[in-house]
C-alpha cells in the first residue's frame, strides 16, 4: 500500500506517525509551497510584462481587464473550491484547480489579441482560486494546529520571495524570452507540484450525498463580482457617485443579502453560517480583512513613494520592500515556533495589530526629506506587525472549526483577506489620487492639474520629462498623498487591535485527520 499521510489518532498509530510522517510531509509541503508560489507570483510577473504585452497585442483601453478578470475569477471561485474540497475530497479538487490554472496559463501564453488574453486570464483565475485555499486546507488536514506553527516560516518565506522576486523575474523573462514565457513558466512548476501531490499525498476519501448549492454559489459569485468591480472602477473608470457604481453597489448588497438568507435553507451551504458562531473564527475573519486592507495598500504606495520622492530605481522595485518583508518573515517564524512550543497565541494578534498601528503612523510622517534608512525602519515596524498576523489568523480560524469544515474555513479566511486588499487598494488609492491632484494644483497651478489629470501615478520616464519646478511639486504631492493613505491605514489598523483584544485563547488541537479510506 502507498505511504499515507493520514494520521492515526489512536495510541497504536503514534509510532507509525512518528516514523513515516516527517519525510512525506516534507515532500508534500514542497509541492504545496510551489503551488503557493504560483498563486502569488503570477500577478507580479504579469504586471512587469504588461507594457510589452500591450505593445504587441494592442488594446490599451482594455489593459485593466487583464488584471481585473483574473482577480474577479479568483475571488468568486475561492469559496467554491473550499466547499468542493470539504464535500468530495481535498486531493482531487486541489489537483483539478492546479490543472485549470495551468490550462489558463498555457492559453494566455498563446493569446493572439487582448480579448483572448482577458478570457484566458479569467480561466487562469478560476484555477487560482483553488490554489491558496487548497494549500491552506491540506496543511490543515495534515498537520495538527499545535504543530502547524513550525511551518509558518516556510509560508511567509514563499510570500516574501514572491513579492521581492516577482518584478525581477517578470522583467528578466520578458526581456530575454518574451512576454509569453511569463505565462509558460507556470507549466513546469505546476507539473512538478502535480506529480508530487499525486504520488505522495493521501487523505481520507470523501463523497457527499448532497447536491452542490448552485443557487448559493451563484448569489455569492454575483455579490463578490459586484464588490470587486466597485472597488476596481470606483474613482477611476467611473465616479464614486455615478449610476454604474450605484447600480453595482445595489446588485452586490441584494445578492449578498440573498446569499446569507439562502445559506440558512440550503442542504449543503457553500459557506455554512454556523462557522461564524465561533467567536475566534469571526474575529480572525475581521483581522484578516484588515490585514489585507493594510498590507496591499502598503505594498502599492511604498515603492511609488521611494521611486518618486527618494529617487530609487524602478527596476529593483521589489527590493525596496525588503525591510518590511524581511521583518515579516523573521517574526512569522518566531511566532510559529513560540505557538508550537507553548500552545499560546493570543499575544500575537494583539502585538501584531499594535505594531501595524505604530508602523503605519510612522510611515504617514514621511516627507520629501525622509532618508531611505528611516523609511526602512518604519517599514520594518509594519513588517513585524504583519509577521505576527499573517499565518496566525489562518491557524486560529482553522482551529475554531471542525475538520469537516476545514475547506470553507480556509476559503472564507482567504476571501476576507482578498476583499480587504480590494477595499484597501481602492480606498487608499482614491485618497492618494485626490490628495496628489490637490497638491499639484496648489503648487503648480494649471500645469500641475494637466500633469495629473490622466493619472496621479507617474512612471519614471514621465517624471524625468517634467520641468524642475513641476517635478518638485510632484514629489511634495506624492509625499502628501502617501501621508493621507498611511494615516488612514493606521486608523483602520486600530480596529484590528480592538478586535484582537477579544480573541479567546482556545487550546490548539493536537491531532491530525481521522484515519480511513484514502484517495
Amino acid at each position: 500500500m502507498a505511504e499515507t499521510l493520514t494520521v492515526d489518532t489512536g495510541p497504536a498509530g503514534q509510532e507509525d506517525q512518528a516514523g513515516e510522517q516527517p519525510r512525506s510531509v516534507r515532500v508534500v509541503l514542497l509541492a504545496l509551497m510551489i503551488t503557493m508560489m504560483l498563486a502569488m507570483l503570477d500577478n507580479m510577473i504579469i504586471g512587469t510584462a504588461m507594457p510589452t504585452i500591450v505593445g504587441e497585442l494592442g488594446g490599451l483601453e482594455h489593459l485593466s481587464w487583464v488584471v481585473t478578470a483574473y482577480t474577479l475569477a479568483t475571488a468568486a471561485s475561492t469559496p467554491l473550491w473550499g466547499k468542493l474540497g470539504d464535500m468530495y475530497g481535498r486531493k482531487g479538487v486541489f489537483m483539478a484547480s492546479i490543472v485549470l490554472f495551468l490550462v489558463g496559463s498555457a492559453l494566455s501564453g498563446m493569446a493572439q489579441d487582448m480579448g483572448q488574453l482577458i478570457g484566458f486570464r479569467a480561466v487562469q483565475g478560476l484555477g487560482a482560486g483553488g490554489l491558496m485555499v487548497g494549500v491552506m486546507a491540506i496543511i490543515g488536514d495534515l498537520i495538527p494546529p499545535r504543530e502547524r506553527g513550525k511551518y509558518q516560516g516556510m509560508m511567509a518565506g514563499v510570500m516574501a520571495l514572491a513579492m521581492i522576486g516577482g518584478p525581477l523575474v517578470g522583467g528578466t523573462i520578458t526581456d530575454h524570452w518574451g512576454w509569453r514565457w511569463a505565462f509558460y513558466i507556470n507549466l513546469p512548476l505546476g507539473v512538478v507540484a502535480l506529480a508530487a501531490i499525486s504520488v505522495v499525498l493521501h487523505l481520507p476519501r470523501k463523497r457527499a450525498q448532497a447536491r452542490i448549492d448552485y443557487l448559493g454559489a451563484g448569489l455569492l459569485t454575483v455579490g463578490i463580482t459586484a464588490i470587486v468591480l466597485v472597488t476596481t472602477w470606483g474613482g477611476t473608470e467611473y465616479a464614486w457617485t455615478s449610476a454604474m457604481i450605484m447600480e453595482l453597489v445595489a446588485i452586490g448588497v441584494v445578492a449578498l443579502v440573498g446569499f446569507v438568507f439562502w445559506q440558512t435553507k440550503a442542504a449543503e451551504p457553500v459557506v455554512p453560517l454556523h462557522i461564524f458562531r465561533s467567536r475566534n473564527f469571526t474575529l480572525m475573519s475581521v483581522i484578516g480583512f484588515i490585514t489585507g486592507f493594510v498590507m496591499f495598500g502598503a505594498t502599492l504606495f511604498l515603492p511609488l513613494y521611494q521611486q518618486s520622492v527618494q529617487g530609487a530605481s524602478a527596476t529593483n522595485s521589489g527590493l525596496l520592500l525588503l525591510p518590511m518583508l524581511g521583518a515579516m518573515l523573521v517574526t512569522s517564524m518566531v511566532a510559529g515556533r513560540v505557538t508550537t512550543n507553548t500552545g499560546r497565541y493570543k499575544l500575537f494578534p494583539v502585538v501584531g495589530s499594535a505594531l501595524m498601528v505604530v508602523g503605519l503612523y510612522l510611515l504617514s510622517t514621511m516627507d520629501t526629506g525622509t532618508s531611505r534608512f528611516t523609511s526602512g525602519v518604519f517599514m520594518a515596524v509594519v513588517g513585524f506587525g504583519m509577521g505576527c498576523l499573517m499565518q496566525i489568523t489562518m491557524l486560529v480560524a482553522q482551529n475554531s472549526v471542525e475538520m469537516k469544515d476545514m475547506g470553507v474555513a480556509s476559503s472564507s479566511t482567504t476571501l476576507f483577506r482578498t476583499l480587504g486588499s480590494s477595499f484597501g487598494v481602492a480606498i487608499m488609492g482614491a485618497l492618494f489620487n485626490n490628495r496628489v491632484q490637490d497638491v499639484m494644483s496648489e503648487r503648480a497651478g494649471a500645469l500641475g492639474t494637466k500633469i495629473t489629470e490622466q493619472s496621479a501615478q507617474l512612471d519614471a520616464a514621465s517624471l524625468a520629462k517634467l520641468p524642475e519646478a513641476a517635478r518638485e511639486a510632484y514629489q511634495h504631492a506624492v509625499s502628501s498623498g502617501t501621508h493621507s493613505a498611511f494615516l488612514l491605514g493606521s486608523v483602520v489598523a486600530v480596529l484590528s487591535l480592538m478586535t484582537a483584544v477579544f480573541v479567546k485563547e482556545v487550546p490548539l488541537k493536537g491531532t491530525g485527520p481521522e484515519a480511513g479510506p484514502t484517495e
